[in-house]
């Protein structure tokens, strides 16, 4: 008796997997192997620009993974690779294909012209990020819209990108989906931060890429301002892409005495996060940052921007400072420096991706029942 084929899944809009630093992808490495079952077989399609030798393999955890053209060049590397990945999937005859994030998007009526069908998971509005131009920022914009009218079905990360698609587009059939994180096992060394010259619970992490909206460079004068040597700052994270911003920060950071990690992975980040005393997120925009849930995680105290996005019903009013004012952020880091909850705990049953994989799964089942 023949077995039942398996149901294909292509998915693209993310730069790749494994190790390679970003929200999306963090998204895609931990979500994937959980759904790589007897029912699906799923490829991610990575970003030639990102694979590194160590990182040159065709399969991860059950996932194949098939690398495409992408120009190193923010403005063209996602509707390039996009487009590329669409053919793709066309060409393998994919039952499904799921595109993350709204850049992205701009191709969905491209793959429903194709005749695919498509989930589309909604990360955030990219277009408030202050790394994009005009044209750019239009263009992410369209991106939403397109995908609001023509993905089969969307899934966004958290209530407020919900609202947006409820109030912009009568968008009302979306399916609410969280980030997730793991929780971790803490690493027992101090290798790595002893090389660094950090002391464990005497240092301040903060971590992501290095553009403007993460808003690093109010951390590293806030910071400054406080004046006192009991704490050091560290940044773990780099830039994408070389900019005027990412140059100037690492200038600001080396006369700070901020210390600079670069990106970070594995064990090096277990053990850079496991012996933090404090986490500051300081963004403008994000979407539902995994980040802050490691943090979490990690039961780091921690300090966020106040934006709709850091609102998690498992942090307190002490816990938020107003985004973009150095002031507030130096009277709150003040206070939080003064009265560090080590070994803090949070309930982070919402974002078990064990039972976000089985909503993803949900969503994938509804797309392949309906004509």
């Amino acid at each position: 008796m023949k077995s039942e084929r398996k149901i294909k899944i292509i998915v693209t809009g993310t730069r790749g997997i494994p190790d390679i630093l970003g929200g999306v992808e963090t998204h895609c490495e931990e979500l994937y192997p959980r759904l790589a079952n007897n029912k699906y077989t799923i490829t991610i399609v990575r970003r030639s620009c990102y694979i590194t030798d160590n990182i040159r393999i065709d399969n991860y955890k059950g996932i194949s993974l098939k690398d495409i053209y992408a120009p190193r060049k923010k403005s063209l590397e996602a509707i390039v690779h996009t487009f590329l990945a669409i053919l793709y999937a066309k060409k393998s005859h994919a039952d499904i294909l799921h595109i993350h994030a709204i850049g992205p998007s701009l191709l969905i009526p491209f793959a429903r012209v194709l005749g695919l069908k498509v989930v589309m998971t909604h990360h955030g509005p990219d277009y408030d990020r202050q790394k994009w131009g005009h044209l750019a920022k239009w263009m992410l914009r369209t991106g939403e819209r397109m995908s609001a009218k023509y993905a089969n079905e969307i899934i966004v990360i958290s209530s407020v990108i919900d609202n947006i698609l409820r109030e912009k587009y009568g968008r009302n059939d979306t399916h609410l989906i969280f980030n997730g994180v793991t929780l971790p096992k803490k690493s027992q060394s101090t290798c790595y931060i002893d090389q660094l010259g950090l002391t464990t619970h005497k240092y301040i992490l903060a971590m992501g890429r290095f553009v403007e909206e993460k808003g690093f460079d109010l951390l590293i004068r806030a910071f400054s301002a406080l004046k006192q040597n009991k704490y050091k700052l560290v940044i773990a994270g780099d830039a994408d892409h070389p900019s005027a911003y990412s140059e100037n920060l690492k200038r600001q950071a080396l006369e700070e005495h901020v210390i600079l990690t670069g990106f970070i992975k594995g064990e090096k980040l277990n053990e850079i996060m496991s012996n933090a005393a404090l986490f500051i997120l300081p963004s403008f925009h994000e979407g539902l940052p995994i980040s802050l849930l490691e943090a979490m995680s990690y039961d780091l105290d921690v300090l966020v921007s106040d934006i709709p996005a850091n609102r998690l019903p498992e942090l307190t009013l002490d816990d938020y400072f107003k985004t973009g004012s150095i002031p507030d952020l130096k009277n709150k880091l003040q206070y939080k420096i003064e009265n560090i909850q080590l070994d803090r705990k949070y309930d982070l049953s919402s974002y078990n991706w064990d039972n976000i994989a089985e909503q993803v799964d949900s969503v994938y089942q509804l797309i392949l029942n309906k004509k």
